[in-house]
């Protein structure tokens, strides 16, 4: 017998499917832009639009464009090659294709970023930038999650889970490099170098290096500290040092210290992946599936509760070394740049891994006092 060549995965819905998603989420980008413009605090507003809003519609944008098959859809019209690398083009397509939606919902909010901040934010740069990230970010993710593809099908879902959850560690750790691949840095000048070892000892935050993001358009001044132990790489943005002075910047780096020492990310990280595991079990039947429900709740609440409280602490610690006042001039100052009001709760947001900014100014005028 002769076996049948399979058809080629139909091209039409999936190219259909994208552009659909291409319009809904510009729409979204442009109506939320629109709604948080006029809201208080709207530079807040905007991260919340970004983190709660446009991310969960790509990831979802990600789902139907895997549903529908438009990854193998595209690399069907490209020559045969061998089985891993096909894998690795038709998983680069699919990210690739979401990465295009979530830059067209990003695209219509930068105007918006542009006038509340009254920054110089040129639109075709900001994109630019951002597709550098998409570009770089999806080749990553279609290299590393080939050999999740390889496991056998008769695997149980949980698998996966863990072999997900894997990933998530390694790129956890590996940081200091994928940065790098994905936003442009450069090395520091010998000046700026001095300048910032200085600063890293006074505010006690011990790094292996430093690296420059680029950030003059965006006007952005953060610190950044990612990579194992053994090998931490500082990240500042190019706007960091220009804007504050070096008491600020030692301050902004003391809770960078503390955060380290305290452990911030990892328990964001740890959380994510212990309840998504949970959660994926008590789906797929692996074990009580109640029992499992409620504990990915429970991690996941308590997981966002130790990570309010140990940004708290990391405050203290940053606060033992440069000083409560300094401290709490310093997150004003952070504030002033960005365009930020300082937010206050009266109770705590249990789905919140972040305190507010107001309250934490609080907290410091409340050691100050004591």
């Amino acid at each position: 017998m002769i076996a049948l060549q399979s058809s080629s995965p139909s091209l039409g819905p999936p190219v259909a499917a994208l552009l659909a998603l291409v319009l809904v989420g510009g729409l979204i980008g442009a109506v939320g832009s629109a709604v948080v413009r006029r809201l208080s605090n709207p530079v807040g507003k905007y991260r919340l639009l970004y983190g709660a809003v446009l991310f969960p519609f790509t990831l979802l944008s990600y789902g139907v464009l895997v549903l529908l098959g438009f990854g193998p859809a595209i690399r069907a019209l490209f020559p045969t090659n061998p089985v891993f690398l096909s894998n690795i083009l038709t998983n680069f397509i699919t990210f690739l294709a979401t990465g295009f939606v979530w830059l067209a919902a990003y695209a219509p909010t930068i105007r918006g970023v542009r006038d509340v901040r009254e920054v110089e934010l040129n639109t075709s740069t900001a994109l630019s930038k951002m597709g550098r990230y998409v570009l770089g970010l999806s080749a990553v993710l279609a290299v590393v999650i080939v050999p999740l593809q390889a496991l056998p099908s008769e695997s149980s879902p949980l698998v996966l889970a863990v072999g997900l959850a894997a990933i998530a560690i390694i790129f956890l750790y590996a940081s200091p490099w994928l940065i790098p691949l994905l936003r442009s840095t450069q090395k520091p000048t010998e000046d700026v170098a001095n300048r910032v070892a200085t600063l890293c000892s006074r505010a006690d935050l011990n790094v292996r290096d430093v690296r420059i993001l680029d950030t003059d358009d965006e006007e952005t001044a953060d610190s950044l500290v990612r990579g194992p132990p053994n090998y931490r790489r500082l990240f500042l943005t190019s706007t960091f040092l220009d804007v504050f002075d070096d008491d600020t910047a030692t301050a902004l780096l003391a809770i960078e210290a503390g955060r380290l020492d305290t452990h911030v990310f990892e328990i964001r990280v740890s959380t994510v992946i212990v309840a998504g595991i949970a959660l994926i079990a008590s789906l797929t039947g692996v074990g009580s599936r109640w029992l499992l429900l409620g504990f990915s709740v429970v991690v996941l609440l308590f997981g966002f509760w130790l990570s309010r409280r140990q940004i708290r602490v990391a405050d203290e610690y940053a606060a033992e070394r440069v000083g409560e006042s300094a401290l709490s001039d310093a997150l004003n100052r952070y504030a002033d740049v960005h365009a930020i009001e300082p937010t206050r709760r009266r109770f705590p947001n249990p789905l919140s891994v972040n305190v507010p900014l107001g309250d934490r100014i609080d907290q410091l005028s409340t050691l100050t006092e004591a």
